[in-house]
């Protein structure tokens, strides 16, 4: 698990072409899935992830 900003976070699975799964965490609680992707398209997934993920916090 990785990381990618403001409490959002990236885990990277074994298999394929680099696959990426997108999620956010509020304290110790997983909250959402924000997407997924390839290697490929990470920078673009994951400024898709943490845009999801301000509006999700915007409305909570």
């Amino acid at each position: 698990m990785k990381a990618i900003g403001e409490g959002a976070a990236e885990v990277r699975i074994d298999r394929g072409p680099g696959y990426r799964v997108y999620f956010g965490w509020q304290g110790r609680t997983l909250v959402i899935l924000l997407g997924g992707g390839t290697k490929r398209r990470q920078q673009n997934d994951i400024e898709a992830a943490l845009k999801r993920w301000r509006d999700y916090k915007a409305r909570s």
